[in-house]
């Protein structure tokens, strides 16, 4: 799937995003996709996202496990 096409992230999904403040080190944050913040449809860097934390970042890649709504 491309991370960098606006209609393939839709909220709800779970996802891995890289934080602006990890972008050099590329350590990756779970959570599930609140709000899409990037307003073109295709974005060469991913497609920047709000998780339901509030966290801000770009979609790395879709998380297979469902970990945090298990606990």
């Amino acid at each position: 799937m491309d991370l960098t096409r606006r209609d393939n992230i839709k909220p709800g999904l779970q996802v891995n995003i890289v934080l602006k403040k990890d972008q050099r080190t590329r350590k990756r944050t779970a959570g599930v996709v609140k709000d899409i913040l990037t307003k073109s449809p295709k974005h060469n860097r991913g497609i920047k996202v709000r998780l339901e934390s509030g966290e801000i970042g770009r979609v790395y890649e879709i998380s297979d496990s469902m970990e945090e709504s298990d606990q």
